[in-house]
This record gives structure tokens, C-alpha cells and sequence, in this order.
């Protein structure tokens, strides 16, 4: 069920660095009652300034932005305020754990991904403007995922290891920094792998900083 519009329209900053996807966005929300397009920012630095002196409800904001500042830094700026600043509503084509967790961490009100239906959009902002939050189901479903997944249990060693990986450091280097052998550094790897899911040092440093393994 739809939750009606407010008595007064629900300012609305849209935030997407394509022109054509603001263009869309302010034609399809024309059509929905209780939302007012105040404006529209195609970068973080922009959304920060015109949030500043339109003093929107909601920004609508994508987190993949080409220039500057990137969609989370944006967010937790605009929400620096507290009670005082605009809800943000995250609206983007990307569902990774680390996304979502960096931008509800930043100040998210929702999440929502580009291929939800208008109406769900149109509800998800009015709920937000009222200070209540919304996920897209993938992205919900994600972090119940997440929740019910127990965190991988590495040994002292391996996070010590897993720190210098994310350093950029190879074996021979991890291996004086730590003062253990090569063959010892190969070793605690294959664990780490078998312990995350993965086969390279790339995917173990991406889950690590992903399920905040990392110091």
C-alpha cells in the first residue's frame, strides 16, 4: 500500500551525473503527486551547493558519480547536519555489499536500485522525506544475507598477513615485514583464500574490506 502524500510537496534535489537519467527522473516524477523537483546537481560538490540554498527534503542521489566527489562522500556531507539536513535517498544501478554498507554508513535514509517500478520510487521518497527508510528487495535481501553469514574466523597471523595485502606488499615483502619465511607467507595465503572464498590477493583484500575484516 502507497503511503499518501504529504499535506505540503516533498522538496525533492535529484543528483545523477547523466543528464539523460535526471532528464528522465524529473519527467517521470511530473507525474507523481506530493513531489516537488527542486533541482538538479550531476555532481557531489553541486548537490552540496544547491542542497545548501534550495534546502531540498530528499536528495535522490547516485552513488557512481564521474567527477569529484563520489556519492558517499556527498552523502555523509549532507547529513553532517543531522535533523537539520535532507534525507538521502540512494538511487543507482549497484547492489555490492560494500556499496550499501558505505552508503547506510554514511547516512542513508533507503537504497533503492534503478530497475524498481515508479511507484515504488514515488513511496520510497515520500518515506524518507518523513524519516522512514526503504531497501529495493536484492538490496535487503543482501544484508539479511550478510547478517546470517558468520564472519570468517582468521588467526592473528592471517590478519596481520591480510593488512599487508591490502598495503599492496607481495610475499617477499610481507615476509621481512612480519619475519617469517616465504613459504610460512604462501601458506597463512592459501588459508586466508579457503577462509574467504577466493583465489587472488585482489578478491581476499575486496572481502575483506567488505565484511570489515580490515584494521
Amino acid at each position: 500500500m502507497s503511503t499518501p502524500p504529504p499535506s505540503s510537496p516533498v522538496r525533492l534535489l535529484l543528483c545523477d551525473d547523466h543528464a539523460v537519467v535526471r532528464a528522465g527522473l524529473r519527467a517521470l516524477l511530473a507525474g507523481a503527486d506530493g513531489i516537488d523537483v527542486v533541482g538538479e546537481a550531476a555532481t557531489g560538490e553541486e548537490a552540496l551547493a544547491m542542497a545548501a540554498h534550495l534546502g531540498p527534503d530528499v536528495v535522490l542521489m547516485d552513488l557512481q558519480l564521474d567527477d569529484g566527489m563520489d556519492g558517499v562522500t556527498a552523502i555523509r556531507q549532507l547529513t553532517a547536519g543531522g535533523s537539520r539536513g535532507p534525507r538521502v535517498l540512494v538511487l543507482t544501478m549497484f547492489d555490492t555489499d560494500a556499496d550499501i554498507t558505505r552508503a547506510i554508513e554514511a547516512g542513508a535514509t533507503g537504497y533503492l536500485l534503478k530497475a524498481e517500478q515508479p511507484e515504488e520510487l514515488f513511496t520510497a521518497i515520500r518515506d524518507a522525506a518523513s524519516g522512514r527508510s526503504t531497501l529495493s528487495a536484492p538490496v535487503a535481501d543482501r544484508l539479511l544475507n550478510r547478517l546470517r553469514s558468520p564472519r570468517p574466523t582468521l588467526s592473528a597471523r592471517e590478519q596481520e598477513i591480510l593488512a599487508q595485502l591490502a598495503r599492496g606488499l607481495g610475499n617477499r615483502e610481507i615476509a621481512r615485514a612480519l619475519f617469517i619465511s616465504e613459504a610460512t607467507v604462501k601458506t597463512h595465503l592459501g588459508r586466508i583464500y579457503g577462509k574467504l572464498g577466493v583465489e587472488t590477493r585482489a578478491g581476499a583484500v575486496a572481502v575483506a574490506k567488505e565484511r570489515r575484516l580490515l584494521p
